[in-house]
């Protein structure tokens, strides 16, 4: 999910967003969308979509796919070798969320910034995305 971070990362940096301190946590977050996505949610020779979008003090992250089943955070469990992203994931976002299309779903999180994130994409509207 390298290409999922740095496109996340760039827009950032990009935009000048005041969330300095939190960039691990977005890139962190933005991974574990990605490879749910993928590994979950996109059924083979399928693309997942992934958007951020700004939003006065908050940061919108989106990532959609075209697959069924609904993400769920998982039970703690020693013993399991996978099933951590989303409880992670939720321990580090302000809120987060799945909305359900036809076909597919939408995994969003949102981070709060100390202040406003304004992009400084010229002829910018506060929402950038890609398809991976």
């Amino acid at each position: 999910m390298p290409a999922a971070r740095a496109f996340a990362l760039e827009t950032l940096v990009e935009w000048g967003a005041d969330l300095a301190d939190r960039y691990d946590d977005v890139c962190l977050c933005v991974s574990e969308l990605a490879t749910n996505a993928v590994l979950h949610g996109v059924p083979p020779g399928r693309e997942f979509c992934l958007t951020l979008a700004a939003d006065g003090p908050l940061l919108r992250i989106e990532v959609r796919d075209s697959g069924g089943g609904h993400p769920r955070v998982m039970r703690e469990g020693a013993e399991e070798c996978g099933g951590r992203g989303l409880r992670l994931v939720a321990a580090l976002v302000d809120d987060f969320g799945v909305t359900v299309h036809s076909p597919g779903k939408t995994v969003w999180l949102v981070f709060k910034a100390v202040a406003e994130v304004v992009p400084r994409l010229a002829n910018s509207d506060e929402t950038r995305g890609v398809h991976t």
